[in-house]
């Protein structure tokens, strides 16, 4: 590496502050980032738990559908099904995790609890299972997304994190280490140089006395 640098006491102080600012900022970016591995972990292993209850649950739901759409006409389905009695919505928000901002979304339903969009005649009771399934799994469906962009969103910033750590550790430290080293030895070799300068002009100056 080519060091480009004035060999001074000043600039020898300007750069071991610089060091010991870059090694203050490695361990805060290495704690950062072992924190944010420890969050993304528990959060993928929570998604994985999570997924497979959606999945289990939709597996119970689908085939209630597919019963009842056997023993109802087409007609009779989409019309049962046309429009809800109870309003639900999805609320949004945020929070933070180690200075990421991750959506935190809830489910909300109306104050009509009764979630059958139809009346029960004309309808079979394979048709009310599958829409009270459905409804039991749509708060697990929004917390899954809601987990799931938080596990993007830290895969994101665990990149970055680990790119900088890697270039302090890596690039700027070993950079700001052979600087020091540098221009301590320039400081030296000067030093030395003028303690030499010094003796021959001691020695001429004794020889014109004698």
């Amino acid at each position: 590496m080519e060091i480009r640098v004035s060999a001074t006491r000043m600039q020898l102080l300007a750069t071991r502050k610089r060091l010991a600012m870059a090694e203050r900022g490695h361990k805060l970016m290495k704690d950062k980032l072992d924190e944010l591995m420890k969050q993304f972990l528990e959060l993928v292993k929570a998604e994985r738990k999570l997924r497979e209850e959606v999945e289990a649950a939709l597996g119970r739901a689908l085939p209630a559908f597919l019963q009842a759409r056997a023993t109802m006409s087409r007609a009779e389905m989409e019309g049962a099904l046309m429009v809800s009695r109870a309003q639900s919505k999805i609320e949004a928000a945020s929070r933070n995790i180690m200075n990421v901002k991750v959506p935190e979304l809830s489910w909300v339903i109306g104050e009509a609890q009764d979630v059958y969009p139809y009346g029960f005649s004309g309808t079979s009771a394979a048709l009310d299972d599958a829409v009270e399934g459905l409804t039991k799994v749509v708060p697990k469906l929004v917390k899954l997304a809601e987990v799931e962009k938080t596990i993007e969103l830290l895969a994101d910033e665990l990149e970055k994190t680990r790119r900088r750590v890697n270039a302090l550790e890596y690039v700027v430290i070993p950079n700001l280490e052979e600087t020091i080293k540098y221009i301590v030895m320039k400081l030296d070799e000067m030093e030395r140089g003028n303690l030499t300068r010094l003796m021959k002009v001691k020695d001429i100056v004794r020889k014109k006395r004698a």
